[in-house]
């Protein structure tokens, strides 16, 4: 029984996944030379990958920039009142809203900068927040 259940862990886990594999390795090599990654190590590889998954908020707060609204503004001192505030989870949330992912890119989050605007409109209290993942715009209504 023991090689029996060997041998078909063996097949489902490597043999029955291997030429997809090399099918995969093959694409991924060939945008992505094997030489390049090895100066990472496996830690930095995934963070380059993947993306940081600890963050320290407070940096995020300063790199803001705003249109039509200014730092001290009511609407932006509660917004980041609330937002720090908020689970770990939540603000994770709030950034896969704002950018699409609930990362921040390898470079850091230092370097992560994004701007809220206000969408001036004439009855503010019918909108809802909405973003420009691509741009990294949150359209923030007062």
């Amino acid at each position: 029984r023991k090689e029996f259940v060997d041998l078909y862990v063996n097949y489902v886990l490597n043999e029955s996944i291997q030429k997809p594999f090399e099918d995969f390795m093959q694409g991924f090599l060939r945008g992505c030379p094997a030489r390049k990654w090895k100066m990472f190590l496996p830690v930095e590889l995934q963070i380059v990958l993947q993306g940081h998954t600890k963050f320290d908020w407070h940096v995020l707060e300063k790199n803001v920039t705003y249109r039509q609204y200014m730092k001290l503004d009511r609407t932006i001192r509660f917004f980041w009142t609330v937002f720090h505030k908020l689970p770990e989870e939540k603000k994770k949330m709030f950034l896969a809203f704002l950018s699409g992912s609930d990362r921040i890119p390898g470079y850091g989050l230092e370097f992560f900068k994004f701007c809220i605007e206000d969408p001036q409109k004439e009855n503010p209290d019918e909108l809802y927040p909405s973003a420009n993942t691509c741009s990294h715009i949150l359209f923030l209504p007062r």
